[in-house]
């Protein structure tokens, strides 16, 4: 997300709160179970490929959006790459924006497999801060506005997934 005070470029172990602009991105969306996760991963390559194609500009690290979440059954995911400004883009890609506003954010080196004890830390840390979610409970599942997983590490790279930095970025209620 462009014009904040950079959240992905530090590495914080302890949670703390930024302030994000909005920022466009082209996405692709799935509803999936936590063991096919990379039928969402898996999108990045041919959607970094198809805006190179074309000369897009990707102004920042490809992203996953929850979208709606329920571990115990189906979550909708998207895979997004930030862009600088509004694309053509052919189903089952779109366009999406990302809200400005306030985020709780935290950091993570390591492998993924790591995330979801990552994720719950920051769950509890906002909950003894007092801090609410721009989250609404269904009865399918938790509806986010903006929580994403960021990944600041290129794969291609860094092929060692222990050594791969993960920024999380979960939108606090105004």
């Amino acid at each position: 997300m462009r014009g904040r005070a950079d959240p992905v470029r530090l590495v914080r172990v302890e949670p703390t709160i930024v302030q994000c602009a909005e920022q466009l991105y082209v996405g692709r969306r799935e509803s999936i179970t936590m063991t096919e996760f990379a039928r969402v991963a898996d999108h990045l390559p041919t959607m970094f490929s198809g805006l190179a194609q074309r000369g897009i500009q990707v102004t920042g690290a490809p992203f996953f959006r929850y979208r709606m979440i329920d571990m115990a059954a189906e979550m909708v995911v998207e895979a997004g790459i930030p862009v600088s400004g509004r694309v053509a883009v052919e189903p089952p890609d779109f366009m999406d924006t990302l809200p400005a506003g306030r985020y709780a954010t935290v950091s993570h080196v390591g492998h993924p497999d790591q995330l979801m004890v990552i994720t719950a830390r920051l769950l509890d840390w906002a909950q003894r801060k007092g801090l609410t979610w721009d989250m609404t409970p269904t009865p399918t599942g938790e509806r986010w506005t903006a929580r994403l997983e960021i990944l600041m590490t290129n794969p291609a790279e860094q092929p060692d997934m222990h050594k791969w930095e993960t920024v999380l970025l979960f939108k606090l209620a105004d």
